[in-house]
């Protein structure tokens, strides 16, 4: 670090999120783009922009959106995003030991007593037996591509269970939607604020929770190119710190509930602006509620998680062997849990 550490910096903040910072001023105005799904959970960055905390750091943010994870890191390694938020890959890992990408920081967790990712069984599968993970053996279980964190879930809630499942990649968290409704295959694992919706609707069926299988798992994580880690620290800094007034902002007003009703329903219509924009307000109000799990205060990274992720990676032959937490993170910048 140069003269301060992001743990300090970030320590400063505390409860006090809301105070204005200084920023660089060599950064005024420094144009980034930032990779995000159009989930509730990649609210941190959302709050961040809405409320100017990425500006108070002297970025000038706009956003690029995905359909899924893996595309977000290969542009994230072409230079077509600089920051974004997303599950560890098999794409990530594999740009990483190129040397192109470098994991920063945490961001969505799972957490013991906050709703989190749900495994859910189509209404056939259901129909036909499946009404708990324990009965996976010979099912179909949707990821969008090999190497997904969609994989992963389904691999380890797969293991503890002793089944053996085929997984279909479709590609597109919308493709797989429209699949699990029509019965094409049997079971998937998905962020509460999609889980609930689609279960409330009776459109599939809820067999179980992924925190069972997958304590404490880091979901997403804070990335960028290895030159910005290397080489743009005081911008990446600023990236950091901007997102994590964002995260403290959302988990004050819809995790811990401490920020008070008024705050929890200005949030909602902040992260509206991004997710369920087909819906009107009071028909996604509650989906957008019922995603709210944990965006880690100062994006700090659980490195347990990481190494059992990539010790799956690992296992399943996706990654070479050689590869370490080292070759996806740039500890320099992480705080740790």
């Amino acid at each position: 670090m140069t003269g301060f550490t992001r743990r300090g910096a970030l320590g400063l903040m505390g409860g006090a999120a809301s105070l204005p910072m200084l920023g660089t001023p060599a950064l005024a105005n420094t144009k980034l783009t930032v990779g995000a799904l159009r989930f509730t959970s990649h609210a941190a960055s959302f709050v961040a922009f809405e409320r100017g905390y990425f500006t108070d750091e002297g970025l000038d943010v706009e956003f690029r959106f995905f359909e899924a994870a893996q595309p977000m890191a290969v542009a994230i390694a072409s230079g077509d995003a600089d920051y974004a938020v997303t599950a560890i890959t098999g794409g990530l890992i594999s740009l990483a030991e190129k040397g192109a990408t470098k994991v920063i920081g945490g961001a969505l967790s799972e957490e013991k007593g906050i709703d989190g990712q749900m495994i859910l069984a189509s209404n056939a599968a259901y129909e036909a037996g499946l009404t708990s993970p324990a009965q996976l053996d010979g099912k179909t279980f949707a990821v969008t591509q090999p190497g997904s964190s969609f994989h992963y879930m389904g691999s380890k809630i797969a293991g503890a269970e002793g089944a053996s499942v085929s997984f279909k990649p479709l590609q597109k968290v919308g493709a797989i939607i429209g699949a699990m409704k029509s019965g094409q295959v049997d079971a998937w694992s998905i962020v509460p604020h999609i889980a609930k919706a689609l279960a409330g609707a009776g459109a599939v069926q809820t067999i179980g929770q992924v925190a069972d299988y997958i304590p404490d798992y880091q979901v997403t994580t804070v990335f960028t190119s290895a030159e910005n880690a290397a080489n743009e620290r005081a911008k990446s800094e600023a990236f950091l710190r901007a997102f994590s007034r964002g995260a403290a902002d959302f988990n004050a007003a819809l995790v811990d509930k401490t920020a008070g009703d008024e705050a929890a329903e200005d949030m909602v219509k902040l992260i509206h602006k991004y997710v369920y924009t087909d819906r009107e307000y009071e028909k996604a109000a509650p989906s957008i509620r019922n995603g709210a799990m944990r965006i880690n205060a100062n994006a700090a990274l659980n490195m347990g998680s990481v190494e059992d992720q990539l010790g799956w990676f690992k296992s399943e032959g996706l990654i070479k062997d050689e590869i370490t937490t080292e070759t996806l993170v740039d500890s320099s910048y992480v705080d740790t849990m």
